[in-house]
């Protein structure tokens, strides 16, 4: 690998002068024919252009805007000389996902929103592109960066739940020695990567290849099997685990409490994306079918999973999907790149504007949605202005279909069913913020089950954390107590 760059080597005022652009997407007529992804493909000789606009800051804020502290300077001074596998292998040092992060993280929240060209009002350097691009390239060319098998240990590990917290702490578990099995509801490991994200900005041939790697190192994977349902924590331990990972994630869609929340054609975000954008072959029977979207759809909902449902409802064939959210867009979450290729994609906005009912056809299915313009008052805890409804603005717009995207809750019933586990008022399990050890000696969790709905590099690091925790534990002798 190189030496890292000095001031001799990097002119910073020479590289604030270099142009530069967001990443190319395919064109919006292209990306609505199919679920492919949006980005389109760049050359090395872009990717180069691009690392060489990072002006190496001494302060590294890209760093420590980065949940998992990737050495991004280091790995776009490898990227613009031309050695892409020594920039995989430095993410990958830190990252287990860097081509699934690299293109679901809201980057311009994070490193790239702190990159320096953003006080000037210029696109910052494409830290995210760069770094899938590096790891597509390392799949692409058969190097490898990943963890390699250890020898045994004779320990042995269960990890429910195979979304990007479980499989993170599967693959630093197993290479360490130990003997991991993963257990998951879903027919096929990823969690909400796989079942969640759609196509259109994660190929699901992305997390396949990173599940694949967890079986060349040996993990085995127990799918269509659910805690709670003919399986147990206590069921576990008489099986032989000597430490359990909770990370079943948080995947209850918030309600919408209106009437008519309940009509056919109203969805969760979730069953709506997973009919939609997963391959039949990787579902439960009840959920193969596509949905029916019909001419109109609205979207209720402002975030990251708003934005997949309406850009998945265009593709779909709805003729207008429209995003209905009760504050502005200044308010809204989530990354505001999906909201511009939402746009581009002929995607609609309402603001400040909130349902109050929906109502039915004389089948039963939803026809009609009840509104109530809102206006913003006073700040509340979420450090945004609390819509008040507006009197006399009721007014109804006719829908084909409703789609609820209004954010998700850990499933505080399953959780209460655990025995010894301490839990949060809303259903997140309770733990050691250093190591993601519970109440229960030898369970551990990690992910949005601890931390509610969060980022998938949120999730990583959980995983990774408590992977350090589980290993010492083991290590040390520990084993889970029993009930």
């Amino acid at each position: 690998m190189l030496p890292r760059p000095n001031s001799k080597a990097v002119n910073r005022k020479e590289r604030l002068d270099l142009p530069g652009s967001s990443p190319p997407s395919r064109p919006p007529a292209e990306r609505l024919a199919g679920f492919g992804e949006s980005w389109a493909a760049v050359s090395l000789e872009w990717a180069q252009a691009a690392a060489r606009r990072c002006i190496q800051c001494p302060a590294e804020p890209c760093v420590r805007a980065c949940p998992l502290g990737n050495d991004i300077p280091y790995a776009l001074w490898h990227l613009e000389h031309g050695l892409v596998d020594d920039a995989a292998r430095i993410f990958r040092q830190t990252s287990s996902m860097p081509d699934i992060c690299g293109r679901v993280c809201p980057q311009t929240e994070l490193c790239e929103g702190v990159c320096p060209y953003t006080k000037q009002g210029r696109p910052p350097v494409p830290i995210g592109r760069l770094e899938a691009y590096t790891a597509d390239w390392v799949a692409r060319e058969d190097l490898s960066t990943g963890i390699a098998a250890a020898r045994s240990t004779g320990r042995r590990i269960a990890i429910v739940g195979a979304g990007p917290a479980g499989i993170t702490a599967a693959e630093a578990l197993a290479g360490n020695g130990h003997a991991v099995t993963l257990f998951d509801a879903w027919p096929e490991a990823g969690g909400l990567l796989l079942y969640g994200i759609p196509r259109f900005k994660l190929s699901p041939e992305i997390v396949r290849r990173k599940t694949q790697h967890l079986s060349r190192l040996g993990i085995r994977c127990q799918f269509d099997t659910k805690l709670g349902n003919g399986m147990s924590v206590d069921g576990l331990v008489d099986q032989g685990f000597d430490a359990i990972l909770l990370a079943i994630g948080a995947g209850i869609g918030r309600p919408l409490d209106i009437p008519g929340s309940d009509l056919a054609g109203v969805y969760q975000a979730t069953p709506f994306l997973v009919r939609a954008n997963t391959d039949p072959a990787s579902l439960p029977p009840g959920l193969r079918s596509p949905p029916e979207v019909g001419r109109r759809v609205a979207v209720i909902g402002g975030g990251d999973t708003a934005m997949d449902c309406v850009r998945t409802a265009l593709r779909l064939g709805a003729e207008q999907a429209t995003v209905w959210y009760r504050r502005t867009e200044a308010e809204m979450p989530g990354n505001p790149r999906d909201r511009t290729l939402a746009i581009e994609e002929g995607a609609r906005f309402e603001w400040l504007v909130t349902p109050g009912g929906l109502e039915a056809d004389d089948e039963g299915r939803v026809r009609a949605m009840r509104l109530v313009r809102m206006q913003l008052g006073e700040v509340d805890a979420s450090g945004r202005g609390r819509p008040i409804p507006i009197a006399g603005s009721e007014h109804t717009v006719e829908v084909d279909t409703v789609v609820l995207a209004l954010g998700y809750l850990p499933d505080a019933a399953f959780v209460a069913r655990i025995a010894g586990l301490d839990a949060e008022s809303d259903g997140r399990i309770r733990v050691d913020p250093l190591t993601g050890a519970t109440s229960r000696e030898g369970v551990f969790a990690a992910g949005d089950n601890v931390l509610g709905p969060a980022l998938v590099v949120d999730a990583v690091a959980h995983g990774i954390r408590a992977a350090e925790a589980i290993h010492s534990f083991v290590s040390a002798g520990g084993a889970v107590a029993t009930r």
